[in-house]
């Protein structure tokens, strides 16, 4: 990024700040800028920045590196949202930070709604008034253990519209920038005071369609929250050459394709991108990841009542599944009803029928448990009025326009 003259008078920590300082990331560089009066450089966020690039950040202020230190912690573990409340900090450190355009990058919470089953369901209000929509998923297994799974969105809408889909017909606004994905998860931690243990980009958006944020928020989750590769899951309707540009990357992470058909006609009707994207080329890239990662690729599908979940359906999805390699799962979905849908929900012996026509055949296939509903927290109900239209600062009616979009 360019940098603009030092203005004369500058302090020897500002003129050691004026060095322009590059880090390698997992898919682009980042420069961390030079130092500026905030007014005349756009704004720089310390969200999202590893412990190595946070403390060349402070040495780059004229500190100590073990200040960048005590950013990181004061960013990952205490989840302050505001430089000025980094007490550990040096009041001048600071204020410099501050002068020269940085913040920390986390956002106000607009709405919580919490379901019966403890799901619960956050409204974020973004920068520029967007509202963004994430999960919290509370699970306590039988074992007693606890797990909790923060659904996260990586698009203000989504523009691929599939007919079932609450949150396409809202319609779309823009990409996340991956410090907006990233606080999320620390969100829903906050909300629940728990560590998230599970993270899947299941929400609002296709992830493809944002890849380079989407693999920096992974790398952030990962590597600074401290959540495993192997509990995040990166869902896709599949668009095309996504898939193999993933795979170059050799994640450990779990990739979920939401195929909602065994056929390409009826996926065409249900999934309207896929007529730029054959059936029989997304099985293929797919086929092709677990090759490169030796990560089995799981397969969302959406029942939906007299439409696709028939046995018929299940076992033309097996032959499909079979056809193009082997150890696949399915993950079941039953419909989740939505305001001015014409799909309905299966019946509860339709999607036993469907599962064993699947295990019969030797596929191995789970139905997820619908949570949230009482919430409009299940998947395919993320679903606001504000994804074309931002909030306007300061509304008197924001409060209770947001109840609206929470009972949509």
């Amino acid at each position: 990024m360019a940098m603009g003259a030092l203005q004369s008078g500058c302090s020897v920590a500002f003129a050691r700040a004026l060095r322009s300082r590059t880090f390698t990331t997992i898919s682009s560089t980042v420069t961390v800028p030079s130092l500026k009066k905030a007014s005349q450089m756009e704004t720089r966020l310390l969200l999202g920045l590893s412990e190595e690039q946070l403390q060349q950040l402070a040495l780059d202020f004229g500190q100590k590196s073990f200040r960048g230190k005590q950013l990181y912690h004061l960013l990952y573990k205490r989840k302050v949202k505001e430089i000025q409340e980094f007490s550990q900090l040096p009041l001048e450190f600071r204020n410099d930070l501050q002068e020269a355009g940085w913040r920390v990058g986390r956002s106000p919470i607009h709405k919580a709604v919490t379901a019966a089953d403890g799901t619960t369901k956050l409204l974020i209000k973004l920068e520029d008034n967007r509202l963004v929509e994430t999960v919290g998923i509370p699970v306590k297994d039988n074992d007693g253990s606890f797990r909790l799974t923060a659904c996260v969105s990586s698009q203000v809408g989504c523009p691929l519209r599939c007919s079932f889909c609450a949150t396409g017909k809202g319609g779309f606004s823009r990409n996340l920038k991956s410090h907006e994905i990233v606080e999320q998860v620390l969100a829903i931690e906050e909300l629940f005071k728990q560590r998230v243990t599970n993270v899947v980009f299941m929400g609002m958006g296709e992830p493809m369609l944002n890849m380079k944020e989407v693999l920096e928020a992974h790398r952030c989750l990962n590597k600074d929250i401290l959540i495993g590769q192997r509990m995040i899951t990166i869902s896709t309707v599949g668009v095309p050459n996504t898939i193999k540009k993933l795979a170059s990357y050799k994640l450990q992470s779990t990739l979920a394709l939401s195929l909602h058909a065994p056929n390409q006609s009826l996926r065409e009707k249900i999934v309207p991108s896929a007529k730029s994207y054959p059936l029989n080329a997304i099985m293929k890239d797919c086929r092709d990841y677990f090759l490169e990662t030796r990560r089995r690729v799981s397969f969302e599908y959406t029942l939906l009542a007299g439409v696709n979940d028939s046995v018929k359906h299940a076992i033309e999805l097996a032959e499909l599944l079979h056809e193009w390699g082997r150890g696949h799962h399915v993950n079941l979905i039953p419909f989740n009803p939505i305001d001015g849908s014409e799909y309905k929900r299966p019946s509860k012996k339709s999607v036993f029928a469907f599962v064993s026509a699947l295990e019969s055949r030797k596929v191995t296939a789970s139905v997820r448990q619908t949570r949230g509903l009482d919430a409009s927290a299940a998947c395919g109900q993320l679903r606001n009025e504000f994804q074309k239209s931002p909030l306007l600062s300061g509304s008197i009616n924001q409060e209770s326009h947001s109840e609206v979009a929470l009972a949509s």
